[in-house]
């Protein structure tokens, strides 16, 4: 493979799947489920040390 045919494959396929990728991790922080992870992250920085820590 060329460094032409490379650099065509990457202009075009490769901006459709790092398209896809972006539009599915930006979705997948949305999913219902991963709610309690986002509030724990969130939040995280206002727990007491003492209970972080045992």
């Amino acid at each position: 493979m060329s460094y032409d045919a490379l650099r065509h494959f990457a202009d075009s396929w490769g901006l459709v799947a790092m398209g896809v990728m972006f539009l599915t991790f930006t979705g997948w922080t949305f999913l219902p489920r991963a709610r309690d992870a986002h509030v724990r992250a969130a939040t995280m920085i206002l727990e007491d040390e003492d209970e972080t820590n045992g």
